[in-house]
């Protein structure tokens, strides 16, 4: 006989659930497609079909409040110049003007350094028997990557890795902040702020431009919403800055986390991966969908709607289930199956419409050149879970450290 399931709860601070919450987001796929959660206030969404709408509906499910549940609730007031938290015109106008400077063409032209610094990385750690795919590479390519767009000098890099919003990592009982601030740690621990350090590498580049990222959004010229031609403002720029450099490390830093994880759980697609290595787009594109380091999007609901036959009231937190959505088997055959040659196309890892992440051509780079060089390394590898830390936040979903044995 088999036991009933317990009733179906979702809720996106509980360490349990987040542990894998593919199980529940399965039960809501099929129980409940549009969630309620009483406790914390809040709907959710995890079909396929209605995240990709909601996404694309700008108007509705706005982004100017933020796109994290604890900021929509605290009021957060974002920052200019950090576009992912707008909604058009001035979304529109600030994202085509980082388009402009962050092209494909732009970005491709980065891989012989990225492949430069993941090898610096990898070559001293040949035959030590195992390496960390978070400390060890996770968190020093990315870091050197970003740090050279945006010409911070190398000596500071590990300052802008360790750049975080202050207030959205859980507590030991899962409980979030209503404090949010824009912070580093500083090297004796104390809070620097994101202004002061920031500010004082956008003060150099003023009087020594070069021909990184920031010299460039120090000097563009474009018309705002006013219809006033301008440079962005300084508190712009610094926006911007945020954005890239918090963006550019800690997504990228999940992804090779999961690569590592998802591939040793899966030793016979590694070795048909060794065997060939033409299949590693498809196999980064792979683990993007089946395990997204962005897995939830929060929205803030502009007017009353009705998903599945109920009423989301004006004012309400919904949350869009984009990993969830990557696992619907409505839209994925064999959702649940990791499979390095799918076609994973039209997965919502890097989201959908006017707020499609502009960094995934850079986050896929990168990616893809952190496993063609392990693989050229270490072939085979296991995680040492007793030793693996998985990072607790209700944003991004990954690993603090991921140990691994080579063999």
């Amino acid at each position: 006989m088999t036991a009933p399931e317990s009733p179906l709860y979702y809720d996106p601070y509980d360490f349990d659930i987040d542990t894998d919450p593919y199980p529940i987001w399965k039960r809501m796929r099929d129980e409940a497609p549009l969630y309620y959660n009483e406790e914390h206030d809040f709907y959710a969404l995890s079909r396929y079909e209605d995240v990709t709408a909601c996404l694309k509906d700008f108007d509705t499910y706005s982004s100017a409040r933020g796109t994290i549940m604890e900021l929509i609730k605290g009021e957060f007031e974002p920052p200019p110049g950090m576009f992912i938290f707008e909604d058009p015109p001035m979304h529109d106008i600030h994202r085509d003007l980082l388009r402009k400077l962050f092209t494909p063409r732009a970005i491709a032209a980065v891989e012989p350094k990225v492949r430069e610094f993941t090898t610096q990385v990898l070559d001293p750690l040949v035959g030590k028997g195992g390496f960390d795919f978070i400390t060890d590479l996770g968190q020093e390519m990315p870091m050197r990557t970003i740090g050279m767009l945006l010409g911070i000098p190398e000596a500071d890099q590990t300052k802008i890795r360790d750049f975080s919003l202050e207030g959205l990592d859980l507590d030991e009982k899962g409980a979030p902040s209503d404090n949010f601030k824009f912070r580093f740690s500083g090297e004796d621990g104390e809070p620097i702020e994101v202004n002061d350090l920031f500010g004082t590498y956008l003060d150099w580049r003023e009087q020594n431009p070069s021909d990184d990222l920031m010299t460039q959004l120090l000097t563009t010229e474009f018309v705002d919403d006013t219809g006033e031609k301008r440079c962005l403002s300084r508190d712009e720029i610094l926006g911007y800055v945020r954005l890239l450099a918090g963006a550019g490390n800690e997504t990228t830093t999940r992804l090779i986390g999961w690569t590592g994880k998802t591939l040793a759980e899966h030793p016979d697609q590694l070795a048909e991966l060794v065997a060939d290595p033409s299949l590693v787009n498809s196999t980064i594109d792979e683990v993007l969908r089946y395990e997204p380091p962005s897995p939830v999007q929060a929205r803030y609901v502009t007017k009353d709607v009705e998903h599945h036959g109920q009423i989301v009231p004006k004012g309400s937190v919904m949350l869009l289930l984009n990993a969830s959505a990557n696992r619907d088997e409505r839209k994925f055959k064999d959702a649940d199956t990791f499979n390095i040659r799918r076609k994973a196309d039209q997965m919502l890892t890097f989201g959908h419409g006017i707020h499609f992440c502009m960094g995934s051509h850079l986050a896929k780079l990168e990616g893809r050149v952190a496993l063609q060089e392990v693989i050229k390394r270490f072939p085979r590898w296991k995680v040492d879970m007793e030793k693996a830390k998985q990072s607790r936040t209700s944003t991004v979903r990954g690993w603090d450290s991921l140990p691994v044995i080579t063999y």
